[in-house]
């Protein structure tokens, strides 16, 4: 029985999206469609997710695709087993702290070759209907290549992020070549613009360098991407500008296959990609907050626990979160109860903490030391809780040439503090913000959910759990709510030993809640307007196990939309 009712409180004027068959969540309508069309045409939840993450990659092209990184949960409906997919890359073997040191930085550059670390999408695609998928990458890629060879309109909120990339994308970053007879390098980024510029909302988009780089992977698959032109042009255009990738580093890639963390939040179970990914965060903030009787409590307590969870949970993830390979993660230790009593301690409710350490869980440890998401449930009740991005809008900003392709810049979330856990080098991972997430209870899936947004993504999940589970609300009803978001350093920031002070706001909270939080000490910054997608978007599609039936949200702050059949 589904344990929510539908309110009529409806603050985006949207109600929840019902089916049985299958269900797609995303943020743009053309990518929701494509998913449905291959769960309609036979296909299950993985291969909708790579479609429609692949459509996402040609419809927003300046958040996500073929040159970022992946993860995905996977909820397997017969074994009823939930595997978690790591599809980010690594840093290059030649990555050297010194290097950036002797060029000058005192933190990972953003923009530069240096920033771009091996893009995992399209092996983290490939792997994904490897293992659960029924269809070939050439049937689940149709609706992208044929999207980016014929053009679509760019909707509203896409053309005003794309407009922010202009300057970026057709700027020539440092050249740092010494074959002076051929000149600086020139900016290949016209291959997302038209004619120098981005596209209006409602003008007719094409991407045809973009849809033969989709139509090689559809015939030859990830190693068209790994192995061969596509490795060594990459390779050379990252050379230009500084960077450290080689033909050898991308043909070593390879995405894994993880145990997902879990944490037992009332009477559901949370699920998260282990770290590199930042889904630790969403773990320990649940684990504290499961001490508090959050339902029972006012709005302004209850917001102001929450903020303070979310605080202690992201000074441990700051401190800890970094590629487990190369670096021994204490996970054990911080997932305890003994751990999270202690943390939770220093939470006092008449006052916000002024200043919050990582804590120390081994006494061997000496004191001091843009993306998007989507959701697919099938009719057979498999889920794909999927993500994907390139970081920072078009990431560096560099486009391989002819290929239509933009490269993240994920490697510029290591810090320069070799003692750091999270310090740049060879071949390794760094700290990751995108997570997606599952919900279970008594070992059958009740929700597949995901809000997009660097490190508003684990203070979504968060607060998104909590209106639907403490507050019984629905899908819909919990996208719909103002949400708060705890200012997190980024890049170089990550080595920061404290988290915490400055709290954005979205318009939408009491007054009222608002001056108690501020007297409480919580330092507040309202937020409204365009910028108000700082706070993310969300996808949740959650599954009445009695019944199979899917109710479906999606967020107001996107485009994008839950569809069903």
């Amino acid at each position: 029985m589904i344990p929510f009712s539908f309110s009529p409180k409806f603050r985006s004027r949207r109600s929840n999206v019902l089916a049985t068959r299958g269900m797609v969540a995303t943020s743009q309508p053309l990518a929701a469609q494509a998913g449905l069309d291959i769960l309609k045409a036979g296909g299950n939840a993985a291969d909708a997710a790579v479609a429609v993450a692949a459509m996402l990659n040609v419809v927003e092209p300046i958040s996500t695709g073929i040159g970022g990184d992946m993860f995905a949960l996977y909820w397997d409906a017969k074994t009823r087993t939930v595997t978690a997919l790591n599809g980010s890359g690594r840093a290059p073997a030649a990555a050297s702290i010194e290097d950036l040191k002797a060029l000058g930085y005192m933190r990972m550059p953003t923009y530069t070759g240096h920033a771009v670390s091996i893009p995992g999408a399209v092996a983290g695609w490939s792997d994904l209907l490897t293992r659960h998928g029924r269809m070939s990458l050439a049937e689940v890629l149709s609706p992208a290549i044929e999207t980016a060879e014929k053009g679509y309109p760019v909707t509203e909120l896409i053309a005003r992020s794309w407009e922010s990339q202009v300057e970026k994308l057709l700027r020539t970053p440092g050249w740092v070549s010494g074959d002076l007879d051929n000149g600086p390098p020139q900016p290949s980024g016209h291959e997302l613009l038209l004619d120098g510029r981005a596209p209006r909302a409602g003008e007719i988009m094409r991407l045809p360098t973009l849809a033969e780089t989709l139509r090689g992977i559809a015939e030859i698959g990830k190693d068209y991407i790994y192995r061969g032109e596509f490795a060594r042009k990459l390779s050379e255009h990252v050379q230009r500008y500084g960077g450290w990738i080689t033909p050898e580093d991308m043909a070593a890639h390879e995405s894994t296959w993880e145990e997902p963390l879990a944490a037992r939040y009332r009477d559901v179970t949370l699920y998260e990609c282990p770290p590199n990914g930042q889904g630790l965060a969403a773990i320990l903030a649940v684990n504290l907050a499961s001490g508090f009787d959050l339902a029972g409590m006012s709005e302004a307590d209850r917001a102001h626990v929450m903020i303070e969870c979310m605080r202690l949970a992201f000074a441990d993830a700051l401190q800890w979160v970094c590629d487990p390979s190369q670096v021994d993660i204490p996970l054990s230790e911080l997932l305890s109860e003994d751990y999270t009593d202690a943390r939770r301690q220093f939470i006092r409710m008449e006052r916000a903490m002024r200043s919050v350490t990582h804590g120390f869980p081994r006494s061997t440890i000496s004191q001091g030391a843009d993306t998007v998401y989507l959701s697919v449930v099938d009719g057979e009740g498999n889920a794909c809780s999927f993500i994907n991005s390139l970081y920072m809008g078009t990431g560096t900003g560099l486009v391989v040439p002819d290929t239509g392709v933009a490269l993240q810049n994920r490697a510029a979330l290591f810090t320069l503090d070799p003692a750091h856990p999270n310090a740049l080098a060879p071949n390794k991972r760094p700290y990751h913000t995108i997570i997606p997430a599952l919900l279970t209870r008594d070992r059958e899936l009740l929700a597949s959910l995901g809000v997009m947004g660097g490190f508003m993504q684990p203070q979504g999940h968060f607060q998104i759990l909590v209106d639907m589970i403490d507050l019984g609300m629905s899908p819909q009803e919990a996208l719909d709510m103002p949400r708060w978001q705890l200012a997190v350093g980024a890049g170089g920031g990550l080595g920061a030993r404290e988290a915490g002070g400055l709290v954005f706001i979205e318009e939408g909270w009491d007054l009222h809640l608002l001056a108690e939080l501020g007297r409480r000490g919580h330092h507040l910054s309202p937020v409204d307007g365009f910028r108000r997608g700082m706070f993310g978007g969300g996808q949740i599609i959650w599954r009445d196990p009695e019944t199979g039936a899917l109710i479906g949200g999606s967020d107001p702050r996107k485009d994008g939309c839950a569809v069903g059949w």
